[in-house]
């Protein structure tokens, strides 16, 4: 019978005569077709609840970008009142600020900010994410107090632009953490941008309270209105998130392992025994063996974990990236450039540009999960690149012309605008969810502290150059941020690999087993993934082999 194939064999031919087959044959299909709309229910469960968004989750997201808020409006607020009458006469010099005091002034909110966001990593990993937001945004309550109970000590003013600096520095590393952490991964990307819209609102606020304020008094309350309503974001921060959960990674890490599945549940609305949440938590008890295996994280393994020297940097440039993109740039010293298209109002200016800037960033919000991110950050620098070398060059060579001086400051405007829109739908928003994505938990808090560092850093340092370098080559400083812009571009082409979609243990193999970025969209991580367990069976058979083959000495 065994050369006979299944068709032709006598046997198959007499069971097939028996006159209830057709039946046991129904009844199978049955059976086959149950189990086929069975598991076609269950995929499609299985995807709903992928795309599922728990109001818990949204409320975490909306909280936690608060403190985006507190950043954008502190950044934002004292380009505005700096220039009022009262504050003038209180702090300056001669009813007047020397650019020494100015500088000073304005400067300490980047230097109080890049030790906060140095020192926050201890904390989070300490007391936890949600405690380190909530202690950092009642510091920049004490800082915004020292601010409004200044009278005429300029220092006193300085100090309390210090302390808010620490708290929003240490606020800028600890809430897209504790949002990475915290949302399911289907709006996580969304949720870490959403923190970059919050900041662009803080600062079109700002503005508005600006205006406000100095059309409608001449006393202090033209400054002491505007710096005190700051302290309502940093309430709704501080007192809201201890209402939200804590990061369930950060709970699991803590030895809290019915915890945090509970808070993944919770999060993501399903039960506690949901295979969605079972594979979650096993991948992550899978990253915890590996760590223990490997030993106890020094912070060197930063520079020296797998794949650790590649993600390191690579923060650090995204972020830095981030301000060398020139966006500040244009925040800083659109009313000079706004001034020579005929529109002197400084305020109006800064209202136009902070509206643009909200509008373009909720668009960049709705598209966030929708693109590829490589892609989109590559695109959105060479974008910028030609608008600043469009910039750059219509303000050198033609708007010193009073023929056509207002057609190019028209133009210079336009692209201004269309330079925002660029940074606002991209570099803006995502930067702050791909460097969130980068790294292993053991190493996060420092790693993102050091990214966000690089971020204040080069803050402070355009702030503080931008007049003097613009006063010796003039609109070519354009041309800086332009080649920067390119540089980025190269940069993500080559390094970034596309996260879009994965969680973030998925990310943490792809970088620490050197996926090549180029193409990583495409990057099959579960085949991947059970290749090489195939594989390990295979290499320790092998070593078993060679231990029992028995060795022979040289001769």
């Amino acid at each position: 019978m065994g050369f006979f194939s299944k068709k032709d064999a006598p046997v198959h031919e007499e069971k097939s005569s028996d006159p209830n087959i057709p039946e046991i044959q129904s009844a199978r299909e049955s059976v086959n077709g149950a189990e086929i709309q069975h598991n076609d229910h269950a995929v499609s469960e299985r995807n709903e609840v992928a795309t599922r968004t728990t109001m818990i989750a949204v409320a975490l997201g909306v909280i936690a970008s608060m403190g985006g808020m507190v950043f954008g409006y502190e950044s934002g607020q004292i380009s505005g009142f700096i220039n009022d009458s009262d504050f003038q006469r209180r702090f300056g010099q001669d009813m007047a600020f020397n650019a020494a005091r100015q500088g000073t002034m304005t400067g300490l909110l980047s230097i109080g900010a890049l030790i906060g966001c140095l020192t926050s990593g201890y904390p989070a990993d300490v007391f936890g994410r949600r405690l380190t937001i909530s202690g950092s945004a009642f510091l920049y309550i004490v800082g915004v107090i020292i601010e409004i109970t200044s009278s005429t000590v300029w220092v006193q003013f300085a100090i309390g632009r210090l302390v808010t600096g620490f708290g929003v520095g240490a606020l800028s590393t600890a809430v897209p953490m504790y949002q990475t952490e915290s949302c399911p991964k289907n709006i996580r990307s969304m949720v870490v941008a959403s923190y970059q819209l919050a900041i662009t609102i803080g600062i079109l606020l700002s503005y508005l309270v600006n205006f406000g304020t100095n059309k409608n008094y001449t006393n202090s309350a033209q400054w002491r209105i505007t710096v005190g309503i700051s302290s309502l974001w940093a309430l709704i921060l501080g007192g809201g998130i201890l209402f939200m959960p804590e990061s369930p990674r950060f709970t699991y890490r803590q030895g809290k392992h019915e915890e945090a599945r509970a808070v993944f549940a919770r999060l993501a609305g399903v039960p506690t025994d949901h295979s969605i949440i079972n594979e979650e938590i096993a991948e992550i008890e899978a990253k915890e063996v590996e760590e223990r295996t490997a030993g106890k994280a020094h912070w060197t393994g930063i520079f020296t974990g797998p794949g650790m020297l590649h993600r390191t940097l690579l923060g650090m440039a995204l972020q830095a990236g981030q301000q060398l993109t020139g966006a500040n740039f244009f925040f800083y010293f659109s009313t000079t450039i706004f001034a020579k298209a005929g529109l002197n109002n400084g305020y109006i200016t800064s209202i136009i540009l902070g509206a643009v800037n909200v509008g373009s960033t909720i668009f960049g919000i709705w598209i966030v999960k929708r693109v590829n991110r490589r892609g989109a950050l590559i695109v959105g620098a060479l974008w910028m690149f030609i608008c600043f070398m469009i910039f750059a060059f219509v303000g050198q060579f033609e708007l010193p012309h009073a023929e056509t001086s207002k057609t190019a400051g028209t133009l210079m405007i336009c692209f201004t605008c269309f330079f925002i829109f660029a940074f606002a739908v991209t570099w803006g928003p995502m930067v702050w969810s791909q460097v969130a994505e980068l790294y292993p938990i053991q190493y996060r808090a420092l790693c993102m502290a050091l990214a966000t560092a690089c971020n204040w850093i080069f803050n402070f340092l355009i702030s503080f150059f931008t007049t003097y370098i613009t006063n010796a080559i003039n609109y070519y400083y354009g041309l800086v941020f332009a080649g920067c812009c390119l540089g980025m571009a190269i940069i993500v082409f080559f390094f970034m690999i596309e996260t879009k979609g994965r969680q973030l243990e998925e990310v943490d193999d792809m970088y620490a087993n050197h996926i090549n970025p180029i193409g990583s969209e495409k990057f099959d991580y579960q085949a991947w993934k059970r290749a090489r367990r195939a594989q390990q069976p295979a290499a320790e058979m092998s070593g078993a082999d060679a231990e029992k083959t028995p060795k022979t000495e040289a001769v």
